[in-house]
């Protein structure tokens, strides 16, 4: 990456932090602001769009589907503050992309090598769960992210919405995505011609609590990520 296109980074990241496109995204992110359950009470909460968050050489992308109310749209860091990231952090960590294995707020020293996190939607959405039109909304700065890291050969999507929130994305930026559309699954791969997307279960309660994912597969979806982008 040049320096031009790590400034250009930068500056999108400074464009998500100021977005208010999205009427019922900026009501929710700020009422959980003002209105904290009560073990984050007297914190000062972030409560803005997360931008994404890593090295600007990563060869690895991770997309998840957005920040969560108390996670990161409190720390201000992408999956920082919740379990989920307590998962996602240790693994990136035990997989050689992290310095350490927390994330527990924007300057606890964490630095991503050859990896770079972020999400489809940027704001915490009620119940985790985004409109189609706030998807679509949100869409063009993962395009643009993903056009700006220009070493990145493998995209890690963390669920079934991050899946599908990069095949648009790569739809839009001219990839040639597979017909019929590839369907997401735990270590389900697609060819996007630039990118191999890989699938893992998101690292939520719900799926770890249950089993669903445990820490061997997240360590080796984690693995096949690093071989792809060799």
């Amino acid at each position: 990456m040049s320096a031009a296109d790590a400034a250009s980074l930068a500056a999108l990241g400074a464009e998500v932090h100021s977005c208010r496109r999205c009427p019922r995204l900026v009501q929710w992110r700020e009422a959980c602001a003002a209105d904290p359950p009560r073990r984050h009470r007297g914190e000062d909460y972030w409560a803005r769009p997360v931008s994404g968050f890593g090295d600007p050489e990563a060869r690895l992308a991770v997309v998840g589907l957005a920040p969560a109310a108390h996670g990161a749209n409190r720390t201000g860091r992408m999956f920082t503050g919740d379990r989920s990231g307590e998962w996602l952090y240790a693994a990136l960590h035990r997989a050689g992309y992290a310095n350490q294995p927390e994330s527990e707020h924007r300057d606890d020293g964490l630095r991503l090598r050859d990896a770079y996190v972020t999400a489809v939607v940027h704001c915490a959405p009620p119940a985790n769960r985004p409109t189609t039109t706030e998807r679509d909304a949100c869409l063009p700065f993962l395009e643009r992210e993903l056009e700006l890291l220009g070493r990145c050969r493998t995209i890690l999507a963390l669920g079934s919405f991050g899946w599908d929130g990069v095949l648009r994305a790569a739809r839009a930026l001219g990839a040639e995505v597979p017909r019929p559309k590839p369907r997401f699954g735990h270590g389900a791969e697609a060819d996007l011609g630039r990118w191999r997307l890989l699938g893992c279960f998101h690292p939520s309660q719900q799926n770890t609590f249950t089993g669903r994912l445990t820490v061997p597969m997240i360590d080796a979806a984690f693995a096949r990520a690093r071989e792809l982008s060799r």
